[in-house]
């Protein structure tokens, strides 16, 4: 179900316009977005979008004291959020970005994010090593304390079964 990360940010912000990822804009009616639209679209907290444009993973224009979000940052919001969902750091979300933001050659930011991917999983898999390792020395260690406990006499138990 998750769309392509960084397929989406090239071929919609940088391709023919928005109209080729509906998917992507569906319930978005306005050109512009206010801190509250944005939060309740996305599920999250509008402390967390301000958070994001203190990073300056968002640009959003001011009137006055309101943020005013444009489509842009919208779509940069939900890959932000996909791309934490994805394991990776803001800053390297920012450095994602900066790279789009300055090349418009496509395969140079797909083989960037490639690289990103492989590294992540690499990762991921060693913590999945890790932890069955961990799990084998837990179940080693439990089964020995059972064992144990089998092994010693009775005589802390009282007459009714309890310790004395």
């Amino acid at each position: 179900m998750p769309e392509f990360f960084i397929d989406v940010y090239v071929n919609v912000i940088y391709a023919h316009g928005y109209a080729f990822y509906p998917g992507l804009l569906r319930g978005t009616m306005s050109n512009t977005y206010t801190i509250s639209e944005l939060a309740r679209d996305f599920d999250v907290t509008t402390r967390t979008i301000r958070f994001y444009e203190d990073q300056g993973l968002l640009s959003p224009q001011r009137e006055g004291t309101n943020r005013v979000f444009s489509q842009r940052d919208r779509v940069r919001l939900k890959l932000a959020l996909r791309g934490k969902r994805l394991g990776f750091s803001l800053a390297e979300i920012r450095e994602l970005f900066k790279l789009y933001d300055i090349s418009r050659d496509e395969s140079k930011q797909l083989e960037e994010f490639l690289a990103r991917l492989e590294r992540r999983r690499a990762h991921l898999e060693q913590q999945r090593e890790d932890i069955d390792v961990m799990l084998n020395e837990i179940n080693f260690f439990a089964n020995q304390c059972r064992q144990l406990l089998k092994s010693q006499p009775e005589s802390g138990k009282s007459s009714t079964g309890g310790i004395t």
